[in-house]
């Protein structure tokens, strides 16, 4: 019986310490994160479906010409709910880093999307977060 309860206790201190240990504040798994740029756009009633078109074929060439740019996606609202506020187009744009949003905000193509967007634009919202 000793020997028995000896081993158990072995297996079970083994398993303790083979157990991965949780992600901490300072350890590599930060460096996974990623941050996003969510930004929302209401358009003018005079902009036309092409005219608004034109501005989301715009932002959506953005990937293609500033590298920094992880990931993109985005999509039209179709909540329910009805607290859009106006807001009708949404763009989430990621990055690995601050510094990589630092480069895509100046960046030519992008002041050239804001140039195509201005036109248009009743209302814009800009949150930036890092994802957890």
């Amino acid at each position: 019986m000793k020997k028995v309860l000896l081993s158990v206790l072995g297996l079970l201190v083994l398993g303790i310490y083979n157990m991965p240990m949780p992600a901490t504040g300072s350890d590599s798994s930060d460096e996974a994160k990623k941050l996003r740029h969510v930004v929302m756009f209401g358009f003018k009633e005079s902009s036309t479906e092409a005219e608004v078109q034109g501005v989301v074929d715009a932002f959506a060439q953005l990937p293609g010409q500033i590298p920094e740019i992880a990931d993109f996606e985005y999509g039209l609202n179709n909540s329910p709910e009805g607290l859009n506020d106006g807001l009708t187009h949404c763009f989430l744009v990621t990055f690995d880093s601050e510094a990589d949003r630092a480069i895509y905000l100046p960046h030519p193509a992008h002041k050239a999307f804001v140039e195509v967007l201005k036109p248009h634009m009743e209302k814009v919202v800009v949150i930036d977060y890092w994802a957890k």
